[in-house]
C-alpha cells in the first residue's frame, strides 16, 4: 500500500483558497494570489523537495482544470522540474461531472470516492494531493491521508475557504520534522497521521490528567 500526501498552503487563519493567482477561485473571494508576495527561494526549495518520489496526482475538479490549462505548457521554463513531473505521472480527478480529460494520463474517479482513493493508494507509492480543498475535506473525514504538508503564511484574511472546513473529524497527527520558517515568515509543518483520537486532561491536576487518551 502506498502513501497519500496532502500539500496545503494556508494563511494564519487557515484560509486555503486560491493561493496561486487571482483567477484560481474568484467567486466571492478578493484575495486570490495571496501566496505570491510571500514566496521566496527557501519556500520554493521546500515545495520542490516535497514532490520527491511522487508517482501520481490526486486532484479535485477545479484544481485539475487549472493545472491542465497551465502545466502542459511549462516544460523548459522556470518550473520545468515540476512541469515534467506533473505531465508524466498519472492524474486522478475527483469530480461529479464530466471533466475534459485531455491532459495525458488523466482518469476520472468513480462515484465511490473513498473506495476509489483507496484503490489509487494501493496502485502507487506516493500519491500527491495539491490544493483541491473540497476533495481534502473528504480525505480528512475518512482519514485517507498519510502525510500533511502545511505551509502557514503570516497574513490573516478573515474570509475564504478554510483548510479544515467541515471535513475534519477528531484525529491525532504527529510532527515528522522540526518546523522550518522561511525568510518571508511562512512556517513549514510536516505532519503524519497517527493512531487514535485526541485525548483530554485537566490542567489543574498534578499530572495534567495525563493518560486520558482518546
Amino acid at each position: 500500500m502506498g502513501l497519500i500526501h496532502i500539500e496545503m498552503f494556508a494563511t494564519l487563519d487557515l484560509v486555503g483558497q486560491a493561493p496561486g493567482r487571482p483567477e484560481e477561485d474568484p467567486l466571492g473571494f478578493a484575495f486570490g494570489g495571496w501566496q505570491a508576495p510571500l514566496m521566496d527561494d527557501v519556500a520554493a526549495a521546500q515545495i520542490g523537495a516535497s514532490y520527491e518520489g511522487t508517482d501520481a496526482l490526486l486532484l479535485g475538479r477545479r484544481t485539475y482544470d487549472i493545472f491542465a490549462a497551465f502545466w502542459p505548457y511549462q516544460e523548459g521554463g522556470q518550473d520545468n522540474e515540476i512541469a515534467t513531473l506533473f505531465n508524466s505521472v498519472p492524474k486522478y480527478v475527483a469530480s461529479r461531472g464530466k471533466p475534459d480529460l485531455s491532459w495525458a494520463g488523466s482518469t476520472r474517479l468513480g462515484p465511490d470516492l473513498a473506495g476509489a482513493v483507496r484503490e489509487v493508494r494501493d496502485r502507487h507509492e506516493h500519491v500527491k494531493v495539491v490544493g483541491s480543498l473540497n476533495l481534502v475535506q473528504t480525505l480528512l473525514r475518512e482519514k485517507l491521508f498519510d502525510r500533511l504538508d502545511l505551509w502557514v503564511h503570516p497574513i490573516v484574511l478573515g474570509t475564504g475557504k478554510k483548510v479544515f472546513d467541515g471535513g475534519a473529524v477528531p484525529t491525532n497527527v504527529t510532527l515528522l520534522e522540526p518546523p522550518v520558517a522561511t525568510p518571508k515568515g511562512a512556517v513549514y509543518l510536516r505532519y503524519g497521521l497517527a493512531d487514535g483520537t485526541p485525548g483530554t486532561g485537566d490542567m489543574s491536576a498534578p499530572d495534567r490528567g495525563a493518560g486520558r487518551d482518546g
